[in-house]
């Protein structure tokens, strides 16, 4: 391992949406924790230094989605990929061979698959040569509905590709060994962020959450037949708290574009008094939830981790595109007809243990596989170059345009005009700062108010 003033993991965090930073911060903190019966080398403290880069796109989180999902770091920055890279080699190889500050241990990648694949063929290019670097770690924020192979061979050439849940672990090495990419790199662990204290039904607290997504489902009419459904249940039970739980305010982004954000759908209605829209940290709402109702959304595996009765909505059919079908043979899928008339869903113990949210002493474990993988790669004394599935061979017809939305040429280096040689400071950033955050706000304008306008107009 790199040699250090003190035995503390050094890891940087590269994120690209509010979800994406809580599973890559929280991702860092789950790694670094010390693996009973294992070390053999002094022992090192739970906490990392952890630097987060936030990566400059429509997505960047705003200071109140960074506030509400709570996962900290020592320093935390918002930078294009090329000044990513140009950190990372400042601290990355040049630091392992003594001719820079301290070394990167560790770099989490939670990104979108193309930005992710990117970022990779970005960093074999600064590192080409390099026989010391730092090991790459990327995976997924939650439940993989969609796109398997599409995003798992963006994500090939990563040190570690974790898996959060036995399923995921057995389908990602399927992939890979299906195109004769190696496998080795899969790694089973978990979703970093379950916790919280387990169910408890209290006296005189009848509560039910709906965990609302961005984009599942994507239409107006969808959204609004649920929000009926939603105003519906709370009528038939006068006395239950009907909570609608909100990802974020109108003209903020998450990982998924929001074109029918549900505080607008909502405002049309007439909606009864027991009926209350809340924003913050999920963990918190499922501290006083009775039952949490979703399409699809992970808050669901939260939810059922903690043993709180959990309900799986079939009422827009079990498809796909919904990403519900991932729960077949959870015990959850139900609709709001069997709610409405007292329905709670009883869990299948072997599907939580499979998807790796079973509760107590198994979850504790979980990120043990991940720990001693990431141990051995760190006592190497060498680490292979980066080699990605997609290469100028394998899919010449796609890689170089996938490099090219982020800015890269075919061989991994920064266009030119990438990167500025000097960050503005000062009148200039302020300047600058604010045309961006008005080009952004302009964007989602588009998204959230134009966009479906033209779309209605089109359908005429």
């Amino acid at each position: 391992m790199p040699s250090r003033t003190d035995s503390r993991l050094r890891i940087a965090v590269l994120a690209d949406s509010d979800t994406r930073w809580k599973w890559g911060a929280l991702t860092a903190r789950r790694l670094a924790e010390r693996v009973p019966g294992t070390d053999t080398a002094e022992p090192r403290p739970a906490s990392p230094d952890l630097d987060g880069f936030l990566l400059r796109g429509r997505a960047t989180p705003t200071p109140r989605q960074l506030d509400e999902v709570g996962a900290g770091a020592d320093s935390l920055r918002e930078v294009t990929l090329a000044q990513f890279l140009d950190h990372a080699q400042a601290l990355g190889p040049a630091a392992h061979e003594g001719r820079g500050d301290r070394a990167y241990d560790v770099i989490v990648l939670a990104l979108v698959g193309g930005a992710a694949q990117a970022a990779l063929h970005g960093l074999a290019a600064r590192w080409r040569g390099h026989a010391r670097r730092p090991v790459v770690v990327t995976g997924y924020v939650g439940v993989v509905y969609e796109k398997l192979a599409d995003g798992l061979l963006l994500r090939h050439g990563a040190d570690i590709v974790l898996a959060n849940s036995r399923h995921d672990a057995l389908r990602f090495r399927a992939v890979y060994e299906g195109v004769g990419a190696g496998s080795r790199a899969v790694t089973e662990a978990a979703l970093p962020f379950l916790g919280g204290a387990a169910y408890r039904p209290e006296a005189g607290r009848d509560t039910v959450v709906f965990a609302a997504q961005p984009s599942v489902p994507e239409s107006r009419a969808d959204r609004q037949y649920l929000l009926r459904r939603l105003a519906g249940h709370a009528r038939r039970h006068p006395g239950r708290d009907v909570v609608l739980k909100l990802r974020s305010k109108p003209g903020e982004h998450t990982t998924h574009i929001e074109e029918h954000p549900y505080q607008r759908l909502a405002r049309g209605m007439d909606l009864p008094p027991n009926v209350r829209l809340a924003y913050g940290n999920m963990g918190e709402v499922l501290d006083r939830a009775d039952l949490l109702v979703t399409v699809s959304s992970t808050a669901a595996l939260e939810s059922l981790h903690r043993s709180v009765p959990t309900a799986v909505l079939t009422d827009l059919g079990v498809r796909e595109v919904l990403g519900n079908h991932h729960f077949l043979g959870s015990g959850c899928l139900t609709s709001w007809d069997r709610l409405d008339a007292g329905h709670r869903p009883e869990p299948d113990a072997a599907w939580l243990a499979a998807q790796g949210v079973a509760p107590g002493e198994a979850y504790q474990r979980a990120f043990d596989l991940a720990r001693e993988r990431l141990g051995a790669l760190l006592g190497q004394e060498s680490l292979p170059p980066i080699a990605p599935y997609y290469t100028a061979t394998t899919a010449p017809g796609h890689l170089p345009g996938l490099l090219a939305r982020h800015h890269l040429a075919p061989d991994g280096t920064p266009l030119p005009g990438a990167a500025p040689a000097h960050e503005p400071t000062g009148l200039r950033r302020l300047i600058r700062d604010a045309v961006r955050d008005a080009a952004r706000g302009a964007y989602r304008h588009g998204v959230q108010r134009v966009a479906p306008v033209i779309r209605r107009m089109g359908e005429l």
